[in-house]
């Protein structure tokens, strides 16, 4: 389990069994209790039975229920409480509330990516970066706001990169890919099929394949070969386009620093023409 107990919970939730997703959700509106509470009282709260919890520990990343009253204690102690439950957006809120709710929400997601993104697995997409021919970015929606600034991102250190949002110009360039391609997925769910079967393409090419989501457990998750995990919970009045992409928008931002980092030369280079091209125009504009 991660380090981040909270963005582990919310990770897999989408994953679990209706009976198990019970058991997390009580995890997560109220950690202090589950940890007070025996296998027993638990499986009376949560109306599932004793197996179903020792089943739920073991898919949060434990060994049984013991170790995971521990690891909640432990967070509650540490005061991370206020974290797991940081208030749902109400149709009466005034716009106060709203902003700190919504900064809250946000802040979050944030600290809770960071918390989770393992700088291995980061290195490891990094790597794959520098070396590809070509790198495709896919997402729709709002994920596919991230997928257009990524690619906008590689393209301004010289790396070729293509964003798709139409799932027929997608499979289009997917089915042309080859080992020496990199194709990145950007998915809250992990489940969206204009997303996913883009990638299953890349991946039967030969290409290589990345996943950004919030889910680890998705269908989008298992065909990649490298998967990013971010966090942030949607609800009515936050979908896609707030936490869950503000997240997403963090990963995007190491990947894109990493390998600036690692093409250090290249990439001030690239910097340094681009802007340059864009102050020029710029400078035309404002005299003519």
């Amino acid at each position: 389990m991660s380090t981040n107990l909270v963005a582990s919970v919310r990770a897999v939730l989408p994953s679990l069994t209706p009976s198990a997703r019970s058991i997390a959700r009580l995890i997560l509106d109220d950690p202090a209790m589950v940890a007070k509470s025996t296998i027993t009282e638990l499986s009376a709260a949560a109306g599932t039975s004793q197996a179903t919890i020792v089943r739920t520990a073991r898919a949060l990343g434990f060994s049984g229920y013991s170790e995971l009253r521990l690891a909640l204690a432990a967070a509650s102690a540490q005061g991370e409480r206020d974290r797991l439950v940081p208030g749902d957006l109400a149709p009466g809120d005034p716009l106060a509330e709203v902003i700190a709710k919504v900064a809250r929400a946000e802040s979050d997601a944030l600290a809770d990516t960071a918390a989770q993104l393992a700088p291995e697995r980061l290195g490891a997409v990094v790597d794959a970066l520098i070396g590809a021919r070509r790198v495709s970015v896919v997402g729709v929606g709002a994920s596919g706001l991230v997928a257009a600034d990524m690619a906008q991102k590689l393209m301004r250190i010289g790396i070729a990169g293509h964003p798709f949002a139409d799932v027929h110009l997608a499979l289009t360039a997917a089915a042309l890919a080859g080992p020496e391609d990199v194709w990145v997925a950007v998915s809250c769910t992990g489940e969206t099929a204009d997303v996913v079967e883009p990638v299953r393409t890349a991946r039967e090419a030969g290409a290589t394949t990345v996943a950004i989501t919030n889910n680890p457990r998705s269908t989008l998750a298992d065909l990649a070969g490298h998967v990013l995990v971010s966090a942030g919970r949607e609800t009515a009045f936050r979908p896609g386009a707030l936490a869950s992409r503000i997240s997403q928008l963090l990963i995007v931002d190491c990947v894109f620093v990493g390998v600036a980092q690692r093409t250090f030369e290249r990439s001030d280079a690239a910097l340094r023409v681009t802007k340059g091209a864009l102050d020029r125009y710029g400078g035309r504009r404002i005299r003519s």
